[in-house]
């Protein structure tokens, strides 16, 4: 899941349109899953938090400037929304996983590793294979390197991603090695996701294009901030998520590929692509749970897709932070979305995807609640569509931004 993103915290996957386009598209509060007008275990107080708040009273004494955490504006938090007798639907869906789900695991044996794409470290021709491989990669114009940079950066903040499926109520890998199939297909999704971010890091370090150390610090700022993708520990919301950040990975990593054979680079398109494949068969996966969850509770199911939606799908990668650029996700978006990488009309087909992908126009026998929700989402691609052609008309062209990433160069954003 990882994506790479083009539209301000909105949908990746790992990794949605320009940041006038997000300002334009924001400002409705989600219906909560299960009718519940007032949010469950909310945490009052500031929406400006810490990353020091659980250290010793003298650690939060350090003044902001000095400080070496990177503060982060977060929303209200809301936890455990979903009601918990709703938990024992997930119980019950167990050897439905096993049978359904499991099966989109690829054997280890069978499986693509990094290594496979990448010069053999062992072999007599590893200096010549690498020369060719920088060769290739100057043919890459810095926009599209800030993408696959961006990219990798998403892929390799994994750990977060594994931590927020075990924040799901009903799902969790309740031990960090529990035989439950939900358990499983986290672990085993994590473990295939984990090669895309290191295929990725090693070609650009390989490649010589970028400043492999901002990188690094990149990757380790992001991982320490988290993701809030504000899915409430409920596996409805959660599914959902995933579904639409698999597709947009997808996407995104389809795209890079589409535009490295472009550029010359055949070898940098076969990984992308491959990756893209990955992304695929997850989202089949994830795309399948939900499908279950409006067979089993439509109404539960689309009210909870339209709290989603008007929460909008928040990127992965959205507290992403250099040292240096405290706008670092807009900037990468604005050049993903210019350059075609991932945009907000991505954002829109994703949604118009998975309506029909799910019947939801056709879902009957719902509540008032759940008729709402359901006119809400089917009516919503159009409605972003048209948003985003007006927000695209405001944008200011041919404004530039340097990245870190690709020591200072700047590119248009």
């Amino acid at each position: 899941m990882a994506s790479a993103c083009a539209v301000k915290c909105m949908a990746a996957p790992k990794y949605g349109g320009s940041g006038a386009f997000s300002a334009a598209f924001s400002g409705s509060n989600g219906a909560k899953l299960g009718g519940s007008s007032q949010p469950v275990n909310s945490v009052a107080g500031s929406h400006r938090v810490l990353m020091t708040a659980t250290l010793p009273p003298k650690a939060k004494e350090v003044e902001k400037g000095k400080s070496h955490f990177h503060i982060r504006e977060v929303h209200e938090q809301v936890l455990h929304s979903m009601p918990p007798q709703k938990i024992e639907i997930f119980k019950s869906l167990e050897g439905w996983a096993e049978d359904n789900i499991l099966i989109h695991l690829k054997p280890v044996e069978k499986s693509w590793q990094p290594q496979d794409f990448l010069p053999d470290p062992a072999s007599e021709g590893f200096i010549d294979d690498v020369k060719e491989l920088r060769e290739r990669s100057l043919e890459l114009p810095d926009d599209y390197l800030v993408c696959l940079v961006g990219d990798m950066i998403t892929e390799e903040a994994l750990p977060t991603y594994q931590t927020m499926l075990n924040t799901l109520d009903g799902v969790r890998d309740e031990t960090g090695a529990s035989p439950t199939s939900w358990a499983v297909w986290t672990r085993m999704w994590t473990a295939e996701e984990n090669r895309h971010g290191d295929l990725l890091n090693k070609y650009l370090y390989l490649c010589g294009r970028v400043d492999m150390r901002q990188i690094e610090k990149t990757i380790q700022y992001l991982i320490g901030s988290g993701m809030d993708p504000r899915t409430e520990n409920s596996p409805f919301l959660g599914f959902l998520y995933t579904s639409f950040q698999e597709r947009a990975t997808f996407i995104s990593h389809g795209n890079t590929a589409r535009f490295a054979k472009d550029y010359g680079d055949v070898k940098l398109a076969q990984i992308c692509g491959t990756i893209a494949a990955d992304e695929k068969r997850h989202e089949t996966a994830y795309t399948k749970i939900v499908e279950k969850l409006f067979e089993i509770d439509p109404d539960g199911t689309v009210i909870a897709f339209e709290d989603m939606m008007r929460k909008k799908i928040s990127m992965p990668a959205h507290l992403m932070y250099d040292g240096q650029d405290d706008n670092l996700f807009d900037h990468f978006s604005s050049v993903a979305q210019r350059l075609g990488v991932y945009t907000a009309r991505d954002y829109a087909d994703i949604l118009e995807f998975l309506v029909k992908r799910w019947n939801v126009e056709k879902l009957e026998g719902l509540s008032g609640e759940g008729r709402k929700a359901q006119d809400y989402v089917c009516k919503l691609p159009p409605r972003i569509r048209r948003l985003e052609e007006r927000a695209q008309e405001r944008v200011k062209q041919g404004e530039k931004c340097g990245f870190s990433w690709i020591f200072n160069r700047e590119v248009v954003l």
